[in-house]
């Protein structure tokens, strides 16, 4: 198996609702077949499908996915484009969990839950910087 990521799938109660957020912050849908709302991002994408849809595709009952332990975390070049962008989640409508600001690594985060339940972190770690076309590595680039 190849050491990647090709697809992170949310499963989401309300999938126009999701999308609609996403689209607030900026993001442009790729075409994709009826059910199914993707985002195409650097070397990834994220795909929107109906909560109880992927229950059945994983034959687990809805109430077994939750949302999970964990974050989706978009790694930026400045420690200054972490705070515009919460403000931007804000207004789209997500519920900020902790506003942009310094760690004791050296970085600067800040956590954001989307109207749809999935926790975000935006990120710039000066330890990690992008590449040219954005892409992250752990120790950067």
């Amino acid at each position: 198996m190849d050491q990647r990521v090709s697809l992170i799938t949310l499963g989401v109660p309300d999938v126009e609702a999701s999308a609609r957020f996403y689209e607030a912050l900026g993001w442009t849908r790729a075409e994709s077949p009826d059910g199914v709302i993707a985002f195409d991002l650097i070397s990834q994408t994220i795909g929107l499908y109906p909560l109880d849809k992927l229950a059945e595709d994983m034959n687990l009952p809805v109430e077994a996915l939750g949302t999970g332990a964990m974050t989706l975390s978009c790694n930026v070049r400045t420690e200054g484009e972490v705070a515009p962008l919460m403000a931007r989640a804000r207004d789209a409508g997500a519920e900020i969990l902790r506003e942009a600001g310094a760690v004791f690594w050296g970085g600067t985060i800040g956590y954001f839950r989307a109207p749809d339940g999935h926790v975000w972190e935006i990120a710039h770690n000066p330890y990690s910087p992008l590449a040219p076309d954005g892409a992250f590595r752990w120790n950067g680039y």
